[in-house]
């Protein structure tokens, strides 16, 4: 007998492209636990009814403002609160910025995201931003940023000067995490999500995975963005990479590689119309493990050899993989001389 996912899960309302709002959390317990061949081909089913299932988006992340961060996130390398050998930087010069805009562009970048280690910017800081905003948009990228936590008005600024979306991460589950942030609440974090959201902006939002958390934290993550009144556009999906002198460190464990394929799915099943994307920890995994979350459903990643102040796969080996798989992507249209280097996304 053939077997089939339940039809209380595969309902007509995300089945067919309807985006749900009112998950919860048996339900996602229930699709997390299918076998894994029905997981998969229902979350491949709707990743076709909304994306091309052969093409993945490719995006560069450059550290704009590094180190000396507030904030006590405790998996970070930028917080001022832990000893991990990261030197605090001043916002770097908007030519630097744009030359490296330009050089992820030629290397097969289609978005440009500009990261700094603020808890929230301050007005004189937030012109510059603005300012590097308008010049990268100018080079046909679409523009990203994350800059901690915004009132109203420095999010409409920003989409005035011509920001795409903005980052701000929720990170892990309400119930887990206090464990690891106390200097800011999750509160925090869904309000800015709504003052960019109401400025007009796109909004860039997941979490992290490996930090010690139970399966049930990584569902209530899914959850809690699933279940906004507009699910992200973006959903990064990160492995928390290695940082000596946090205290993740006593708690991290690595997903097992299935676990983070269900998760993945599950992701798409619950956001059927959001693009999920391969984040950090990209170099722990193999190219087996990336194709299977590519056919649960991811469809993007970050190309260069460094995302903020940790490593990630070489540009190369990305354009190698897809090329295997037979995906597209902006690394296909790149300068060959380009193509064949890691983007310099730090500096």
């Amino acid at each position: 007998m053939m077997s089939t996912a339940p039809d209380s899960i595969d309902d007509n309302r995300n089945t067919f492209g309807q985006p749900r709002h009112d998950w919860t959390r048996p339900e996602a317990q229930a699709l997390y636990d299918l076998p894994f061949a029905d997981l998969i081909f229902q979350a491949q089913g709707i990743h076709r009814r909304n994306f091309d299932p052969n093409h993945v988006e490719t995006a560069s992340l450059l550290s704009i403002k590094t180190g000396g961060c507030p904030e006590d996130c405790g998996y970070c390398s930028q917080s001022a609160h832990y000893d991990t050998d990261i030197k605090a930087t001043r916002l770097m010069d908007q030519s630097a910025v744009v030359e490296t805009a330009r050089r992820a562009r030629d290397a097969g970048a289609s978005r440009f995201c500009m990261a700094a280690a603020w808890r929230n910017p301050k007005d004189r800081d937030l012109d510059r931003v603005c300012e590097m905003v308008s010049a990268v948009k100018g080079l046909g990228m679409e523009t990203c940023a994350t800059l901690g936590m915004l009132t109203e008005d420095q999010a409409r600024r920003l989409q005035q000067a011509g920001l795409d979306f903005y980052n701000h991460n929720v990170d892990t589950s309400p119930e887990f995490y206090g464990r690891i942030i106390t200097t800011r609440t999750m509160q925090d974090r869904i309000d800015t999500l709504g003052h960019a959201r109401n400025a007009g902006l796109k909004v860039c939002c997941g979490g992290i995975v490996g930090m010690g958390e139970q399966v049930g934290d990584r569902l209530g993550m899914l959850m809690l963005l699933a279940n906004l009144a507009v699910h992200p556009e973006s959903v990064p999906i990160n492995m928390w990479n290695e940082v000596k002198g946090v205290p993740v460190n006593d708690t991290a464990e690595r997903p097992d590689p299935i676990a983070l394929v269900r998760l993945i799915a599950v992701a798409r099943i619950m956001m059927p119309k959001s693009v999920v994307r391969l984040s950090a920890g990209r170099q722990y995994m193999t190219d087996e493990l990336q194709a299977l979350c590519f056919v649960a459903g991811a469809n993007s990643i970050f190309i260069g050899d460094v995302l903020l102040t940790t490593k990630n796969p070489q540009t190369d080996r990305d354009a190698n993989l897809l090329g295997r798989l037979g995906m597209t992507s902006k690394l296909d249209t790149a300068a060959p001389a380009e193509a064949q280097i890691a983007v310099q996304a730090a500096v």
